[in-house]
Order: structure tokens, then C-alpha cells, then sequence
């Protein structure tokens, strides 16, 4: 039998408390898309703690969003235990119930301050696919959100490094590094939005743009999974949830433009 020798999940231990790298990963695509949005917002005539005041409410909201919608989808499951709903350090956040729960709360919180939400969004559309791409590296950590078996020759083909190929060993068996597929899809995501945000789109296309983007990626590299919720015994949520947005997004860049509630550019008001 082959033995593996993983990486620690575990970063460090003070006393009592333990420190997970994936808390630290996630933390720090947290800092860097923050410290970036908060960047571009002063550039664009915004108060510098705009992102600041948002992120004390997103955080939470979306992490509770992401763990209700995982659960809905799980219902069955957590009909009968209960009380593991509140269980979230043992896993079962969804990406989607994050997003929803964050793009609400934006709405929400862009009408209070008075401030165009496709502003905001179009500011955090780099942000936010940024974190995703450092996120997934947490999934690596903890040999999560990986996909269907595959022969070792096959990692090996793709030139990774030795540590990724032996992470990739779980359960007796070599995986797709779908966590790896995905971080370089959303980055290069994010080098197109930077690209993008050159040209001055119109407001609100630039987070519509980031929306189709990741849908598209999050459609093929989902097939590959084997921890997705499903709808049916052969549909798969995420990948309903993905072609719903890009339909949804590809819409409203259309609909927007036909109506004319895109009338200002990426680096014009403000304001709605």
C-alpha cells in the first residue's frame, strides 16, 4: 500500500486554541480583496472606509447564508440531526449561499449610504474572484472539494509538484485537483477584469462579467467533483446555479443597456 505523506492542516497551536491553515488562507484572501477594493474606492472619489463598514456586515450575513443554503440542500440529512445545523467547523458552507447572501446585503447597504450598487459591485468583482482563487487553497489543505479518481500518471502529466500530487491522494486513491483547476480559473478571471476595468465598461458589467465568468468555470470543474449538493440523482445544484447566472447576467447586461439604466461608466457617479 502507498503511503502519503500529507500536508498538516493544522497551522499552529497557542495553548488551547488551534489554528487551522485554512482559516488562514481564507483570511488572507479576505485581507488582500479588501485592501484592494479599498484601494480602487478611494481612486474613484469613495470614503476610504466604505469596504470596511460593508465587510462588518457581508462576513457574517454571507457566512450564515452560505451555511443555510447548504443545509436546505441537505435537508433531509439535517431533519434528522438537528443539531448539527449550527455545526459549521465540521464543514457544509456553499460558495453560491455566500454570494447571494453578500450581494443582498450590498443592495441593502448601498441604498442606505446612497450609493450606486453596481459601483460597489463593480469595485469588489476583482476582489471577490481574487479570494476565491487564495480560498481554494484551503480545500487543498484540508483535501476537500476534490474530484473523481484519476492515475497518478495523470497528475504527473500536468507537471504539478510532488506535494500537490501526494495531497491528492485521499482514501486510497489519486483525484482530480479540482480545487486547483478552479483557483486558476478565477485567476485568470481576474487578470481579465483588470484588463476589462481598462476599457471603462459601463456600470455594473464589470460584476456581471466577474458573475459570468465564474459560472462558466464553476459548470465544467463542478462535473468533476464528487461532494456536490444535488437537485436529482443526476443534477448537480451548482451547475443549475451556474447557468442560471449566466443566462441571469448576460440578460441584464443586455436589458440594462436597452433601457438605459447604464448610463454611467465604471469610473462616473457615485451615485444611482
Amino acid at each position: 500500500m502507498e503511503q502519503m505523506q500529507h500536508l498538516n492542516r493544522v497551522a499552529f497551536e497557542l495553548g488551547p486554541i488551534t489554528v487551522y491553515w485554512y482559516g488562514i488562507i481564507i483570511g488572507t484572501g479576505l485581507l488582500l480583496g479588501w485592501l484592494l477594493a479599498t484601494k480602487e474606492s478611494q481612486k474613484l472619489g469613495l470614503n476610504k472606509d466604505i469596504f470596511s463598514d460593508l465587510l462588518l456586515w457581508a462576513i457574517p450575513i454571507s457566512i450564515i447564508s452560505a451555511r443555510i443554503y447548504y443545509v436546505l440542500f441537505k435537508w433531509e440529512y439535517y431533519a434528522e440531526n438537528p443539531g448539527e445545523i449550527v455545526a459549521i467547523w465540521e464543514g457544509g458552507i456553499a460558495i453560491h449561499g455566500a454570494l447571494i447572501g453578500g450581494a443582498v446585503t450590498a443592495v441593502v447597504f448601498a441604498k442606505k449610504k446612497g450609493i450606486s450598487f453596481w459601483k460597489l459591485a463593480d469595485i469588489a468583482a476583482p476582489s471577490i474572484i481574487l479570494g476565491q482563487a487564495i480560498g481554494r487553497w484551503g480545500n487543498f489543505m484540508n483535501q476537500e472539494a476534490y474530484g473523481t479518481e484519476v492515475a497518478r500518471s495523470f497528475l504527473e502529466g500536468l507537471n504539478l509538484p510532488e506535494f500537490i500530487i501526494n495531497q491528492m491522494y485521499i482514501n486510497g486513491a489519486y483525484h482530480h485537483p479540482t480545487f486547483l483547476y478552479e483557483s486558476i480559473w478565477n485567476l485568470s478571471g481576474f487578470v481579465l477584469l483588470i484588463f476589462l476595468r481598462k476599457f471603462q465598461p459601463k456600470q455594473g458589467e464589470l460584476f456581471l462579467s466577474y458573475v459570468i465568468w465564474y459560472s462558466i468555470g464553476r459548470f465544467f470543474i463542478e462535473g468533476l467533483r464528487t461532494d456536490s449538493l444535488m437537485l436529482t440523482d443526476t443534477l448537480r445544484i451548482a451547475q443549475m446555479m451556474s447557468l442560471f447566472l449566466i443566462v441571469t447576467a448576460t440578460f441584464l447586461i443586455g436589458f440594462r443597456r436597452w433601457k438605459g439604466y447604464a448610463k454611467f461608466r465604471y469610473a462616473e457617479s457615485i451615485h444611482n
